[in-house]
């Protein structure tokens, strides 16, 4: 049914886009994300500001395994969508630390290119950022307010977290080099959003490392703390040598989540850092509310510690020497 759909889509003259997603890697490789989606050709006036409600980001229709063209370095190599369009593949190149870039193409469609955070093989410090409630304030802990923020409000009107812009930003500055990761349990369909968000609000430029939105093969919706899980574990195996900061909020599971990453890889845990809820919003989360700033040790003897917003983990990070 999906294939007769999609075929006659394009006959009426709908055509596949790709969207290309901020990978990463070190200069022999690199990971690539991207999706191709059918669409009508854009349109637009050129200048307009375009006011995006968030259920448009969910009202999409992949167009599923076609192949994908990836070029770097004058390699090509060609991967296949799966059935949501997504491709996450590693591909082997020469890379230069820093940013760069690789060309994705498919038939019938204008190539892009997809930036690649690409790490010096002599970074030892990183930044591994959770986004709900942490750098926007999303207000997960309370469901109902949560998918009004996600599906209805325009993306102009979200807040950011008080001060976290400025601590990544000194974070970055104290390690050169350092690269940020923004590590979520936000679906694929919002990183568009979330990359405007971050850009327009001064948050350093990283990754986005999101989740397949919809039913698996034994279950109706993915596990968001799977997925970080999962990703947590894996950048351990592809950057050994990087210790990472971990930064999160109290409201849902990043505690829980961290410390067990902490417990099975300490020597990949310079710290964790959460972003303490109101005392309204951690009752409505069904926890009770944190102590005020403080900072102890984590399970294999890191330092945990705990603030309200940008400046106070920024003074207790200075204070515990992890800048």
């Amino acid at each position: 049914m999906h294939g007769l759909v999609e075929r006659r889509l394009r006959r009426t003259g709908w055509q596949p886009n790709i969207i290309a997603y901020a990978g990463y890697g070190a200069p022999g490789w690199a990971r690539v994300l991207c999706r191709v989606l059918l669409g009508r050709p854009d349109t637009r006036r050129r200048g307009r500001l375009d006011k995006v409600r968030g259920w448009r980001s969910f009202a999409t229709l992949p167009a599923k395994h076609v192949t994908v063209t990836i070029e770097a370095d004058g390699v090509r190599q060609e991967v296949t969508a799966d059935r949501s369009g997504f491709v996450d593949t590693v591909i082997e190149a020469d890379f230069a630390p820093g940013w760069g870039c690789v060309r994705l193409s498919v038939a019938d469609a204008e190539p892009v290119e997809a930036l690649v955070r690409v790490l010096d093989p002599a970074v030892r410090f990183g930044i591994i950022s959770d986004i709900d409630d942490t750098v926007m304030v999303t207000a997960l802990p309370r469901p109902l307010l949560a998918a009004w923020n996600t599906f209805v409000l325009d993306e102009h009107a979200r807040n950011a977290v008080p001060g976290m812009a400025v601590l990544y930003e000194r974070l970055a500055t104290a390690h050169p080099g350092a690269p940020v990761f923004y590590l979520s349990t936000g679906a694929w369909n919002v990183a568009p959003t979330l990359t405007r968000f971050l850009s327009r609000h001064l948050y350093p430029a990283g990754p986005l490392l999101l989740t397949d939105w919809g039913p698996t093969a034994d279950r109706w919706f993915r596990s968001g703390r799977e997925h970080k899980r999962a990703t947590l574990a894996r950048l351990s195996r592809e950057f050994p040598e990087v210790r990472w900061l971990l930064i999160g909020d109290d409201g849902q599971h990043d505690p829980e989540i961290y410390r067990e990453f902490a417990a099975a890889h300490p020597d990949n845990v310079a710290g964790v850092a959460i972003r303490r809820l109101s005392p309204t919003q951690s009752v409505l989360a069904g926890s009770l509310p944190a102590p005020a700033g403080r900072s102890s040790s984590g399970p294999i003897g890191q330092k945990w510690l705990s603030a309200p917003d940008g400046a106070g983990l920024w003074k207790l990070l200075r204070e515990a020497d992890l800048v």
